[in-house]
Formats: structure tokens, sequence, C-alpha cells
């Protein structure tokens, strides 16, 4: 199976993020891949003190532009995150798309980012609500396990996709440059090395305003932790190849007693 990892710098305003989003996703087809994976926040960057104003709600504008991005492209969308209104709150949701524009379900994230670095304190918590239930989608029969970003340190939601049948697990991304540096790759290993599942993690790269800059490295990671694609910096797109028969053959080499 033949995907897609989208590398964005996106800004606030959305239409400029869906023009290059699509110049991205035609490169994707014509390089053969039949799914894409979009990063975190694709749609609006914001400053990450007020949320963006760009909200996306089922059915609305901005739910139908994501849409268009699939079936105009004929391309499956899978997890690149939105700031979303649901029940008055404003959430982190990751939508999927199959290339028919079929909404495959969403996944609102649970585990939201806070840190207190020297120069630097961020907390989601003050524009998000956090999501409760975990989500997998299915392409060509194939389960994803969707994460967003932080969720990655909680190795309790991989194992979760791992136990229900997940052959990816995707944490499209937003990282911060200095957690970035420290754990961004050693993370993503790790989740597909404990879970032997591919782990794919699309994310935002460089300075997106005056308050936001993203560490990129966007990574398709194999069941035994080989790294198949590294965007590292700049806005891009990547292909790589999943083999899922790899899966198997690790699973039966490394037994875990797990099913």
């Amino acid at each position: 199976m033949k995907i897609a990892v989208i590398q964005l710098t996106s800004a606030l305003e959305y239409k400029t993020n869906l023009e290059t989003i699509q110049n991205q996703l035609s490169e994707a087809k014509k390089l053969g891949a039949i799914a894409a994976f979009l990063p975190e926040v694709f749609y609006s960057m914001s400053d990450g003190i007020t949320p963006t104003p760009y909200l996306v709600e089922p059915g609305n504008m901005h739910y139908n532009e994501i849409k268009k991005l699939a079936t105009e492209n004929e391309i499956a969308l899978i997890g690149g995150s939105a700031a979303s209104l649901h029940n008055g709150k404003v959430v982190n949701r990751a939508y999927n798309f199959d290339k028919f524009g079929n909404d495959l379900g969403f996944y609102d994230k649970i585990n939201l980012f806070a840190c207190d670095l020297p120069n630097k304190k961020i907390s989601e918590a003050k524009n998000y609500t956090a999501g409760s239930d975990y989500k997998i989608v299915e392409i060509d029969s194939h389960k994803i396990g969707l994460g967003i970003c932080f969720d990655m340190r909680f190795s309790e939601m991989g194992l979760h996709y791992r136990m229900n049948g997940a052959e990816i697990i995707t944490y499209p991304a937003a990282f911060t440059v200095p957690t970035g540096k420290a754990h961004w790759h050693t993370l993503l290993r790790a989740r597909a090395i404990e879970n032997q599942c591919f782990v794919v993690a699309a994310a935002q790269w460089g300075h997106h305003n005056d308050k936001i800059q993203t560490y990129g490295h966007s990574l398709v990671v194999d069941p035994w932790g080989d790294i198949l694609l590294d965007l590292d910096e700049g806005e891009k797109v990547g292909v790589a190849d999943l083999d899922f028969s790899k899966i198997d053959l690790i699973r039966h080499s490394v037994l875990m007693n797990r099913n």
C-alpha cells in the first residue's frame, strides 16, 4: 500500500493552506499514493493563544472544503486535524475520508499538550476541550489507529490499537522545536517497536506566526523501528510503500504474548 505524507507550514488563513495542500495531493496522486496523511491543525494554525476563527462543524463550509480535498484528488485523507466546534466547545479533531468523500469517522484529541519550558509555557487546554474515545478507521481493509501529536507519549493508546487489530498508528503533529529535537524520533520509533505496527506521523514545519514554530521531520516507521521516510525540513510531500507482510514476520519473530 503506497501512502503519501504531507508536511506543511500552515498559516491562519485556510485558503492559503488549501492551495498548498491541493498541490501536494496532486503530486501524491501522481506518485501513486492511495492515501495521504495530513498534519495536525492543517486547515488553520492559530497563535496558540486564541482559537482559529475557521472552526469546522459537520456539514459546514469548512467541513466540505476538507471533504473536497479527497474527492477532487481521488485520494483518501487520513488523520489530519482541524479545530472544530462540538457541543459549543472547541476540539482538536482528526478527519478521515475515503477517495469518494465518505466520512470514515473522527477522533478528538484526548491528551492535550502542556509544557513549562524555559521561556515557553503552553497549555492546549486554554483553547481545546479533550476528547474521550479512541478511534480506528479502515482503508483497503487495513486498520489505522488514530492519535494526535501529544498522544504519542501515552503508550497505552498504542497498545489499545495494537490489541484491536491496527496495522498502522498515526500521530499527525505540530511538535515544538525543543521537544522535537529531544523526543520526536525516539517516541515514534518506540510506538512502532513496542506495538509491531507501522507508525505514520505527518508534521507541521517552520515559523507559522510570531508565537509558533514547529519541528517538521514527518516520519514513517516500520514495525521493526526502521525509518522508511523522514521529510526533514520544508513544505513537501513524500511517499512510502507499506509491506504489511512485515508485520506478521516481526510478530512471529519477536513473540510478545499478544494476539
